[in-house]
Parts: structure tokens; C-alpha cells; sequence
């Protein structure tokens, strides 16, 4: 029987392929694995169960083709698991009702198993996806900014766009599902001109910050205490926009960089992060974001075969005694 003590409970959609780049690592380790996508899974055929008395917690995870005692995981790796809906069966405020349940009892269930180490824990990683909270805690750390300006009024908004030298963006505060026509549509970060700016700011915050005159913008994936730096050539200020225009290479982390992002993390409690930087011709890396729930897959094979081993090993320790 499979020694349940050391197994990595993955949480994520069953068409993650990043998520199986790692998975193919722990297989060859030998470390027994329970995947499971929580918004989807536990309202079709899998069950969770968790009893609390006093001075003992336990819980049961049953899938399809495991059982697994809560109390026995060693890791929990959060990555991209489906929202919690309601059964397919529900409608209307029934299947809303259910759903809300579910995040609540399930998500806080797996929130809190003991003993187990989180790569992230989810709270962190919500806590630390605000970007006014991302830009306050880098430049605490040490982190370069661009002037930024986050508001709803039209006037201040246009005021901060015409005073920056080098140009303004504008950059969406969260990654909000939109569409145009019935068609799904990503707002890209973009220039924007000072009488550009309309009353229509004045519907919700918008973020607007100094365009960097950047030479190329750097993504730093840290996993622990381990970073891997690549540089990143665009023909859009966006480089996501396009991602089969753009070249991508190793480049070394500046000390004073690599320092700060590892005392960011710490400041959340994470142990991984996605960064990016834009980087200046005199070799000045701004900080623009974190995500700390970000895809790395995408990048040259030596840097996302060395992340996934990094995230193996994370997983495979647990949680430090």
C-alpha cells in the first residue's frame, strides 16, 4: 500500500499541463500524489469529509481511484483549480446556494489541513494578487516602482497622464472576465494620452502609471529561496499580447533584485511568485507586478525544467520540521 504520509495534494483543473510538468517529476520520485479539482469534482462523484473535536482534527478525500486521510499530506499545491459551482443538476439560487457552501466548507477544509506545507496557501495567495498591496510591500522591500496613480476621478487621472514625461498606461486593477460582442476580450495594458481621459473613469478605479522607457522587461519566477531570471524582447508594449512574437533568455538577477524579491515573498508568506520587471538601458529593473499564482511554463526549457524541479522539490519536502 502506498505510504500516505509523504503524499502532494494538487488542486487544478484536469487541463492543466503545467501542473503535469511537475507531476512527471514527483512520478519519478515515487511520491504519491492525490490531484483533484475541488469547484467540480466534489459535485460529481468525489467526497470530502472532515470531523473537528477537541484536540483532534481528521478528514477524508475519496475520488474515483484514492482515499486519503487529511491528516497524512505532506503538501498541498495550489495551481488552477475551477471555481466552486453548484451541482450541474441546481439552478438559480439553489445551485448559487450550494456553490457559496462549497467555497466555504470545502475550500476552508482544505485551507487548514495539519501539518501540511501550502505552495502558496490560498489566503496568501489572494491576499498578496491586490496591486496596490503588491505596490506598497515592493517598494518597502527595496523594489523600484513606476509613479503610479490609482483613482476614480477623471480630472486627477488626466492630470497625472499629461505630467508624465516619458508617456502613461493604463493597466486593469484585476484581470476581469470581459466581452465584446459575445466574444471573450483581454484588456491589454496600453498608452494613454492625457485628453484621452473621460468622465467614464469616474465608474471604478482605474490604474494609470509612468511608462518605463524600457529596453526589455525581465520575468523573475521564485520558488523558496531560488530564482530564475528571464529576459524578455517584445514588439508590444504588452508583452502578453503576442507571445509567439516575443524572444526569451536567461539573464542573471541583479543581487540588490533578487534580495528584495526574497524578502517580497517572505512579507506575503509565499513560496513561490511570478515578477515582472521592466528593465531600463542603464540596468534599472522596475518592479510592475506579482503573480503569485503565475504560468511558467512558457519559458526556454533549461529555466522551466530547473522551476519545475525547484516546485518537486518544495512539494516533496513538505513542511519544515
Amino acid at each position: 500500500m502506498t505510504d500516505q504520509r509523504r503524499s502532494v495534494l494538487v488542486l487544478t483543473n484536469p487541463g492543466d499541463a503545467t501542473a503535469d510538468v511537475v507531476l512527471r517529476i514527483l512520478a519519478d520520485r515515487r511520491v504519491p500524489v492525490v490531484r483533484i479539482d475541488p469547484g467540480t469534482d466534489l459535485h460529481t462523484g468525489a467526497s470530502l469529509t472532515a470531523t473537528y473535536r477537541t484536540g483532534d482534527q481528521r478528514g477524508t478525500l475519496r475520488t474515483s481511484s484514492r482515499e486519503l486521510d487529511l491528516t497524512r499530506v505532506r503538501s498541498v499545491w495550489v495551481r488552477r483549480a475551477s471555481a466552486y459551482d453548484g451541482p450541474p443538476d441546481l439552478q438559480g439560487q439553489e445551485q448559487k446556494f450550494a456553490a457559496q457552501q462549497t467555497a466555504w466548507g470545502f475550500g476552508g477544509v482544505l485551507a487548514s489541513l495539519p501539518g501540511a506545507h501550502y505552495v502558496n496557501h490560498p489566503w496568501l495567495n489572494r491576499a498578496a494578487e491586490f496591486k496596490p498591496v503588491q505596490l506598497a510591500t515592493a517598494q518597502r522591500c527595496g523594489l523600484r516602482v513606476p509613479n503610479t496613480l490609482i483613482t476614480n476621478d477623471p480630472a486627477v487621472a488626466s492630470e497625472f497622464a499629461t505630467l508624465q514625461v516619458g508617456g502613461a498606461v493604463y493597466k486593469p486593477l484585476w484581470n476581469s472576465p470581459y466581452t465584446v460582442n459575445g466574444e471573450p476580450h483581454a484588456v491589454w495594458v496600453r498608452e494613454v494620452c492625457g485628453y484621452e481621459i473621460t468622465d467614464a473613469v469616474a465608474a471604478c478605479p482605474h490604474l494609470f502609471q509612468a511608462k518605463v522607457p524600457k529596453v526589455c522587461d525581465a520575468r523573475v519566477t521564485a520558488v523558496g529561496d531560488q530564482l530564475f531570471g528571464v529576459r524578455i524582447d517584445s514588439p508590444d508594449l504588452d508583452w502578453r499580447r503576442r507571445q509567439d512574437q516575443m524572444a526569451c533568455d536567461p539573464i542573471e538577477v541583479p543581487g540588490a533584485v533578487g534580495e528584495a524579491v526574497t524578502a517580497y515573498l517572505a512579507e506575503f508568506g509565499l513560496v513561490f511568485g511570478a515578477l515582472d520587471f521592466a528593465v531600463t538601458a542603464d540596468g534599472t529593473w522596475y518592479f510592475l507586478e506579482c503573480n503569485p499564482n503565475g504560468q511558467w511554463a512558457w519559458q526556454p526549457s533549461a529555466v522551466t525544467d530547473a522551476i519545475a524541479h525547484a516546485l518537486a522539490d518544495q512539494l516533496e519536502k513538505g513542511p519544515d520540521t
